[in-house]
């Protein structure tokens, strides 16, 4: 089973707050004592917050529910409960939370980025809060708030500077492991990468990271193959990198059925700067070779790198071509919907 996962549900519930007390001072030689309750404490919040150190949605899969702590009651002689304790609950970095109806509630892309998911319940005032002139003796004081619950959807957007994508089988699985310490699942037949994989590439002491999208294919935007659910994680990547099979029927064809599926989905894809490489060059013959990047120009409008992802030839002159367009190319943080507050419900209301 994979222990990759990019969509999650969560249930959130702020902390109940505490109950206020209703107590009245008792002391020796004092015949009059007044009123001396506590206010409750305060419910705990549950907070979201983006670490570098989670990798996927995956501790969500099976247990959705976060709780927070509840506040104390409060006590006599004005003692005022303690507050819940809150929890902070570690999500990865580029994890967009929707609420039940497909809105943005927050985008948590920089390490640290906090999301108040769950709001504690504001703790009752203890009966000494409601002594007046007119109320000399009350009898009675505030029950603490619940804290809020929503049901919120958590999908990952992974961040990468260079997503690799194409065809299932055209050598990019073959082609991560080979630049990076990646090491996916490599396999002569379709569909052997099921989840995205990351890896980190040094070029001359320049780093970027690059995602192997799983393969897709003519429908794909419909649900065929895979479908194009993994498309998410190349929204925030910097540039394509387009892998075309140079043992194929047809370059020009293939690269234009995958153009396709790109442009059809509802983000920006269509606007990423796109470097189109031929791949497997190594198992076709040199006029077969020229025909298919002459077909691969013609649909892509612009000379393809010619790679070997088996041997690695002309590899290393693809990863300086990506990295000199990486700089250029700003990384896309848009969501589907736009991006709103990181607090879209107040919290709970302060004591007054």
């Amino acid at each position: 089973m994979s222990g990759f996962v990019d969509e999650a549900q969560l249930n959130a519930r702020g902390g109940d707050g505490g109950a206020g007390c209703v107590s009245f001072r008792r002391e020796a030689h004092v015949p009059k004592g007044g009123p001396d309750g506590g206010d409750g404490g305060k419910g705990g919040d549950v907070w979201l917050i983006a670490d570098r150190n989670v990798a996927s949605l995956l501790a969500f899969r099976d247990h959705p529910h976060r709780r927070a702590g509840h506040g104390t009651h409060g006590q006599g002689k004005r003692k005022h409960g303690a507050g819940g304790d809150d929890l902070e609950v570690f999500v990865p970095e580029g994890t967009v939370v929707y609420d039940r109806d497909g809105q943005v509630l927050a985008d948590l892309v920089n390490p640290g980025d906090r999301f108040l998911a769950g709001p504690g319940g504001r703790g009752g005032r203890g009966n000494s809060r409601f002594l007046s002139n007119r109320r000399r003796v009350p009898t009675f004081a505030e029950q603490g708030e619940p804290g809020e619950e929503h049901w919120l959807r958590l999908e990952l957007k992974l961040l990468a500077d260079v997503a690799l994508v194409g065809f299932p089988n055209v050598g990019k699985s073959t082609l991560i492991s080979r630049i990076s310490a990646a090491k996916p699942k490599i396999a002569d037949y379709p569909f052997t990468t099921l989840h995205p994989q990351l890896g980190v590439v040094d070029v001359d002491g320049r780093e970027f990271v690059l995602a192997d999208i799983p393969g897709l294919i003519e429908g794909a935007h419909e649900g065929a193959g895979l479908g194009d659910r993994f498309l998410g994680h190349v929204e925030r990547c910097r540039v394509l990198l387009h892998l075309v099979d140079a043992t194929c029927e047809h370059a020009g064809k293939a690269y234009k059925t995958v153009r396709t599926e790109l442009d059809a989905y509802e983000g920006d894809l269509a606007d990423k700067i796109e470097i189109v490489a031929l791949n497997k060059i190594d198992a076709v013959t040199p006029d077969e070779l020229k025909k298919q990047k002459d077909r691969l120009k013609r649909a892509a409008k612009k000379t393809p790198l010619l790679v070997s992802a088996a041997t690695g030839e002309g590899v290393p002159e693809a990863l300086k071509a990506l990295v000199e367009v990486i700089g250029e190319a700003p990384v896309s943080l848009k969501a589907k919907g736009g991006v709103q507050t990181a607090e879209p419900w107040a919290p709970a209301n302060p004591q007054g």
